[in-house]
């Protein structure tokens, strides 16, 4: 009897113990970082009644018989897994996502926790606000952070660009004068007559006659009155040459013929029969059809004569007046001679002639299309004219209907500025401006200037492909720019990779480049902290710039259970935790540093109320054994 009574002692000292680890588990259902505690129980020694024997002769063998005396409790062990991460969006309130603990000390003693309730005191040390001791960082000393310390300023030294330079031309182009019409070469309306015996007989007494009707004008009578002789070809063509105008007769081998004395397809000739039986045109052979002239495109050998615009033909002599202005503002006014041994007498002869008359401008002829044109030799608006007229002689050409207009206006180059701040080596901010300008050659400059500094060099020679990448980069780009009081400094620019679209292209849209990236930056004032996963407490300041401050260590150990807790939820060392190894945060067991959370107790609220119930119970049992090894000594004693 007295060892059941013990038995159940044992058995209730055990679940009150277990109801005391459920209790302060529940009691720490909120406290951050908080791991939850389980108990574990293990029988006590036995009484044995029985030794266990080997089997013997016909007797098999026994198994021990042994009284058990009770239960204990064996073990208090803690769950380390991972508590959920709540935000607090403050700063320095910081959790673990992984095994590691953060350090922290009295001065004495280093501990361990994984609620970081860190903050800074009064000398900008990191401390923990619930016990005050102060955080250790990765090299096991205390984490004083500078928070008044001025960022030093750096002056710039590269500069980059993004965007689009336009693929279309608008500049630099040169103004170009092109004939208003082209230049044609033409035939004149011919009609040969078909008897060519060279002797053409008029009666005495009987004139003859015919009509010549030219370019669809009114008739024009040409008589030959009769006379002993015959008549040579040679005299009618002379005789038609007399009475008619716009047609030109000669005796071609004993025959006569008539051609219009202007060329081209507009050019019509037409012979009318005089009266039956005393026709010129029967007797000469003239046929009755109208004929045409023809022409097709000029060439750079086509005689100035025969332009179907030419009125006149030129003579050895005739003049041709080229005027107008050169793109230096020069007037000009030169007279081109016309004949073999003068100036010439086909278009080729006549723009060499306007080439040498204008020093600065560059005439052409399009064989495709027949028009000839001037173009100024340089870039830019000028005032580039030229007109042509007949001076003197009898010649002459409808120059204006050939009168040269602007086809292309003459610009200045295509431009597009863009700006951007800079510093120098004492941190003031300056701007420079950066213009792009096209070259002649399609390709690029990049003119460097500020308003309060002296810039000097200049990027030359940026080049696109087709596509609109980079075909290839300036030889040098950089440029130097001295501000008052400060040294001169080399800028270097960056336009992006050959061949690539990582920077400035070359698109069909409008401008748009623009300086992306500068590594300059003015002195700096702290204005926020805050800290990565790594552990690295990162000060942000007033110029951009980012700083690491002070670093986190994390501890982590073989034996997390091994630790020993000594409460403010902070850790201890033990013989049984191993060695601690000290990393940065995000590195092997040590976890993830998360700023601006805490995380949570791992405690479940729902597992603990089950264990509550069965500590419970298992309490209940134990006292309804001694509440029965009570009612049995009770009826022992009973017994007397």
């Amino acid at each position: 009897m007295p060892s059941a009574l013990f038995a159940a002692l044992s058995g209730l000292q055990a679940h009150e113990n277990w109801i005391s680890v459920i209790g302060n588990n529940l009691s720490n259902a909120n406290t951050p970082g908080y791991k939850s505690a389980r108990a574990v129980f293990s029988d006590q020694f036995s009484q044995t009644l029985r030794y266990a024997s080997l089997p013997s002769g016909s007797l098999g063998g026994r198994n021990p018989m042994q009284l058990g005396l009770g239960v204990q409790l064996s073990d208090i062990g803690r769950d380390f897994n991972q508590g959920a991460l709540a935000s607090t969006g403050r700063t320095f309130d910081l959790a673990l996502n992984g095994r590691g603990h953060f350090m922290v000390s009295d001065g004495a003693n280093t501990l361990y926790t994984r609620v970081g309730t860190f903050g800074l005191d009064a000398t900008s040390r990191l401390v923990d606000q619930r016990t005050g001791f102060r955080v250790l960082g990765l090299n096991g000393q205390p984490i004083n952070l500078d928070t008044t310390s001025l960022f030093p300023p750096t002056q710039t030294s590269q500069i980059s660009f993004a965007g689009n330079l336009p693929a279309t031309i608008t500049g630099p182009l040169s103004q170009v004068l092109t004939a208003s019409t082209a230049l044609k070469q033409g035939t004149s309306a011919t009609l040969s007559g078909s008897v060519n015996t060279n002797s053409f007989t008029v009666p005495v007494g009987q004139t003859w006659t015919m009509e010549v009707i030219v370019d669809g004008g009114a008739p024009q009578t040409v008589s030959l009155a009769g006379q002993a002789a015959p008549y040579t070809a040679l005299d009618i063509a002379n005789a038609i040459n007399a009475q008619t105008t716009g047609v030109t007769a000669v005796d071609n081998g004993g025959a006569v013929q008539i051609s219009t004395d202007r060329t081209g397809q507009a050019r019509t000739l037409k012979v009318v029969s005089g009266v039956s039986g005393q026709d010129l045109a029967s007797l000469t052979g003239l046929s009755l059809s109208q004929v045409s002239g023809t022409e097709s495109t000029a060439t750079l050998s086509t005689a100035l004569n025969d332009l179907p615009t030419n009125l006149v033909d030129y003579q050895p002599g005739d003049v041709i007046e080229i005027a107008g202005v050169d793109t230096d503002g020069t007037s000009v006014l030169a007279s081109f001679v016309y004949g073999a041994g003068n100036d010439g007498t086909t278009v080729s002869d006549l723009l060499n002639f306007i080439d040498n008359a204008f020093p600065n401008a560059t005439p052409s002829f399009d064989a495709t299309t027949g028009q000839f044109s001037i173009r100024a030799d340089q870039t830019g608006a000028t005032g580039l004219s030229l007109t042509l007229s007949d001076q003197s002689g009898a010649g002459s050409t409808d120059w204006p209907q050939h009168s040269l207009i602007t086809t292309t206006a003459g610009a200045g180059p295509d431009k597009t500025t863009t700006s951007i701040e800079v510093f120098d080596s004492a941190g003031t901010s300056h701007t420079v401006s950066l213009t792009f300008e096209r070259q002649d050659d399609g390709s690029w400059n990049v003119i460097p200037s500020s308003a309060d500094g002296t810039v000097s060099g200049l990027v030359t020679g940026l080049r696109f492909n087709a596509n609109g990448s980079i075909a290839s980069l300036p030889a040098t780009s950089s440029f130097s720019v001295q501000f008052p009081g400060q040294s001169a400094q080399s800028v270097s620019v960056d336009f992006g990779t050959p061949g690539l679209f990582d920077g400035v292209t070359q698109f069909g849209q409008g401008a748009s480049v623009f300086a992306d990236f500068q590594d300059g930056y003015g002195v700096g004032e702290l204005s926020n902290m805050a800290v990565n996963s790594d552990g690295d407490i990162q000060g942000f300041y007033t110029n951009g710039q980012i700083q690491v401050l002070g670093e986190l260590g994390i501890a982590s150990f073989v034996n997390d259970n091994g630790l020993r807790e000594v409460g403010d939820n902070l850790w201890a060392e033990t013989p049984n935790s191993g060695v601690r190894t000290v990393s940065k945060g995000a590195q092997g067991k040590a976890g993830q540093v998360n700023g601006g959370a805490l995380e949570g107790s791992n405690v479940s609220v729902a597992e603990e109320f089950v264990r509550l119930i069965e500590a419970q119970r298992g309490f209940q049992a134990n006292a309804r054994v001694i509440t029965t090894t009570n009612e049995v000594l009770a009826e022992l004693v009973n017994l007397v």
